[in-house]
């Protein structure tokens, strides 16, 4: 059995104020620990993996591609693989929530805002 904890972790920037850090990867699915600063910006993406989180504390707005929703701690989250998605931290606090894809996903690359 794998046991870690987010102090094991060391997370890794992926966008400006976004960082993800690597909590555990099985055969058929991937679990990040990820947080956005205040003001910051998740890039609009799609990719071919299925992608369900929960908020754990601060509050993001998801963009997806008929609008927004809020999704503040404590809140879950679904997104179909393909579904266009993003988020933003409108607060004045980090949001901070764990997110689980699969299949397992390595690093994200939003150069191109998308995959």
């Amino acid at each position: 059995m794998d046991r870690v904890t987010t102090d094991d972790r060391s997370p890794s920037t992926v966008a400006e104020g976004v960082s993800l850090a690597d909590l555990a990867r099985g055969e058929r699915a991937s679990m990040k620990f990820w947080r956005v600063e205040p003001g910051s910006t998740l890039p609009t993406h799609s990719h071919g993996n299925e992608q369900i989180g929960y908020v754990i504390s601060g509050a993001l707005t998801a963009v997806l591609a008929d609008g927004t929703r809020p999704l503040p701690a404590g809140t879950s989250y679904a997104f179909e693989s393909g579904e266009l998605h993003g988020a933003e931290n409108r607060g004045d606090e980090p949001a901070m929530g764990i997110g689980v894809l699969s299949p397992p996903r390595d690093a994200p690359d939003w150069g191109d805002g998308g995959e």
